[in-house]
């Protein structure tokens, strides 16, 4: 046979003209095509009218979602210009028309402070719809235009006089179902993210209505951030009012809320930066570590508290049972990310800027609030000698490769794969010696490891560091996937690019991936960041006819399975030990027929939130949430997607 060679010649190179980028690769944009992708077109729209409120020239913000899962954001700002741009076309056909065209990319225009600094969230939401209608009243004038598949103009503007003279933007778009998996708007999302904005600026009015319910909600706070960490911290025992304080440095505004917890025993930094959530830090959360690091420990020398033998406090120390917001405001000149998302900011002067702010301003309140300063420096001592327990703690977890056949016994527990390759070999995390016999048994031991869970997995939500670190199955997973616990954690050095949590499919299974999760999210948060960390969907059911096996998933599954089948035997698996090795292969570990549900954080704030309260000390919240939230009727199990705190892919 005549081997066909391709021809890569001038003609194989596109250039792809005006939208047609962004429909050919919208992922690039905006992140997926799945329900956050398309989510992802609302806060587009409705960053810009946030810009309009930075700008102090807007107060009000309403989002409309219509029975036609359409969307409509309003504002009350300025309106986008509506003259003839300087490319002969009306200046809202270039904004939404072309890549990479906008106010917002010189701070001496339009926009001083701004989240957008590409040029692309109106032509990307336009690339991706069905339609746009757009509704610009400025100037005395109503301007209306239409574009559809894509972003095509269908027909000139139509400009009329403005009734009342009001001004503002409003932007109306129909998801194409061409390009997303789902169009169906989601109303909680929705919720969570104009609930977080109208925290971040004081006074701002958000509106949210759903058509196809009737729902409706109404976000406005007056006092802003401190409100913010108040709802963080309402199911937490705290130390008095929250420590607010703001000031600018460097032309960088600079706003604070923080709140200490007792019986809390992490720490929560949540930071904005022109009010986009940076959730990999940067350079300003360096700046407020530092500064308020710096801040406790000059008072506690200045006290007398800390002797000059003394070593300062670690940050870490100081931080222990913190919840903060980190809110700052940056001009558009200093403004940089690191990478396409914004999820981590790089301006070099916003640490000098924070660290500056939060030393003074802190520093003050602590010589002013002496008796609130000791019992929290009295706190932070208490947790410095934690430290030092958990840091021998580790010590000996560092050591356990060499003593674990007297601490855990973990050579009887792992079974390790024979390939020494994490980006290909799989962990799986099995509830029960029976299951993880069956498990070792059926697995492909190239590169599947096997690690049974023994005893009772802690939660590590009430638990202190040096306590989970005394636990035999904490140890065991630790040890397992070798990149270290909580700061000291590497996932560079991670044994496995899967880590597999396979238990029963009944209430005690859930309750232990719930109690997993928990620990992964707050010890080894980069594993579910990275995408490592999935759950193993086992059959519920095992459909037995004279010439076949089947296995059904859901109930669903199983009518279609006995409709089809006569004289069927059904056998109901009580539990992942009841299913042999090779059934277990077949339907829950071999890689062509298994179904992994992958772990996501979509909202990091929601999701902490809900940790906290399912997870901690106090049961009348986790009640009432769980009232409210969760339905148990005609339910067999309760499930990690009932409960919300993760997302499920």
């Amino acid at each position: 046979m005549a081997t066909i060679k391709k021809v890569y010649s001038d003609s194989d190179i596109q250039v792809l003209q005006g939208l047609d980028a962004v429909r050919k690769r919208p992922g690039m944009y905006i992140g997926s095509t799945d329900d956050r992708g398309l989510h992802h077109l609302i806060w587009e729209i409705v960053d810009n009218g946030i810009d309009e409120v930075l700008a102090e020239e807007a107060n009000h913000i309403k989002v409309t979602i219509h029975k036609d899962n359409s969307v409509e954001v309003s504002d009350n700002g300025r309106g986008i210009p509506i003259g003839i741009h300087k490319t002969g076309h009306p200046t809202p056909e270039v904004v939404f028309g072309t890549l990479h065209a906008g106010g917002k990319f010189d701070a001496t225009g339009g926009y001083k402070v701004s989240g957008g600094l590409h040029g692309v969230g109106s032509s990307v939401v336009n690339a991706l719809s069905s339609w746009v209608i757009l509704d610009i009243q400025r100037d005395g004038k109503k301007y209306v235009q239409t574009f559809e598949n894509g972003g095509k103009v269908v027909k000139k503007p139509k400009i009329t006089p403005a009734p009342n003279k009001k001004r503002g933007t409003t932007v109306h778009f129909k998801p194409d179902p061409s390009v997303f998996s789902t169009t169906i708007i989601d109303y909680k999302a929705c919720e969570e993210r104009l609930k977080e904005s109208a925290y971040l600026i004081k006074g701002l009015k958000i509106e949210l209505l759903d058509e196809r319910t009737g729902k409706s909600d109404t976000f406005q706070f007056n006092n802003g951030i401190v409100e913010f960490v108040e709802n963080k911290t309402k199911n937490k025992s705290t130390f008095g009012e929250p420590i607010y304080f703001e000031g600018i440095s460097q032309d960088i505004k600079v706003e604070v809320a923080l709140q200490y917890s007792e019986n809390y025993y992490g720490e929560e930094l949540i930071s904005f930066v022109n009010n986009i959530l940076t959730k990999d830090g940067g350079t300003h959360e360096t700046g407020f570590k530092s500064g308020i690091t710096k801040s406790f420990n000059d008072y506690a020398r200045l006290k007398g508290i800390l002797k000059d033998k003394d070593d300062n406090l670690d940050g870490t120390d100081i931080r222990e049972g913190l919840t903060a917001i980190l809110n700052i405001r940056i001009p558009e000149n200093l403004l940089q990310f690191e990478g396409q998302t914004k999820n981590k900011l790089g301006t070099t002067e916003a640490k000098n800027a924070v660290e500056q702010i939060v030393t003074e301003k802190l520093g003050f309140y602590l010589a002013e609030k002496g008796e609130i300063a000791n019992n929290l420096l009295e706190m932070m001592i208490k947790a410095s000698r934690a430290r030092d327990a958990a840091r021998k703690a580790r010590e000996e977890a560092r050591k356990i490769k060499k003593t674990v056949s007297k601490k855990t016994n973990l050579a009887g527990k792992l079974a390790p794969p024979q390939s020494r390759n994490p980006q290909k070999n799989e962990l799986y995390i099995v509830e029960g010696d029976s299951a993880g016999g069956s498990a070792k048994l059926g697995r492909d031991r190239t590169f599947q490891a096997i690690l049974p869970l023994r005893g009772k997995v802690l939660n590590s939500e009430r638990t202190k560091t040096e306590d989970l670190l005394k636990n035999e199955e904490i140890l065991s997973m630790i040890y397992s996937i070798g990149a270290g616990f909580g700061p000291d954690f590497n996932i560079n050095k991670s044994n496995y690019k899967k880590i597999i949590i396979m238990t029963d499919a009944d209430n005690d299974g859930a309750h232990i991936q719930i109690l997993l999760l928990t620990f992964f999210f707050r010890y080894m948060q980069e594993l579910i960041d990275a995408g490592y960390v999935y759950i193993a969907s086992p059959p519920l059911y095992k459909v037995t006819t004279k010439n076949s096996i089947s296995y059904a998933w859901t109930d669903e599954e199983l009518r279609e399975l006995t409709t089809q089948a006569k004289n069927a035997s059904i056998q109901r698996f009580k539990g992942l030990g009841e299913m042999n090795s090779d059934q277990l292969w077949d339907t829950t570990m071999n890689p062509e027929t298994r179904t992994l549900i992958q772990v996501k954080i979509d909202n990091f704030v929601e999701a902490d939130k809900k940790v906290a309260i399912l997870m901690g000390d106090d049961v009348v919240p986790r009640r009432e949430w769980i009232e409210h939230n969760v339905s148990f009727e005609n339910e067999d199990t309760f499930t990690l997607e009932d409960v919300g705190v993760i997302e499920y892919e």
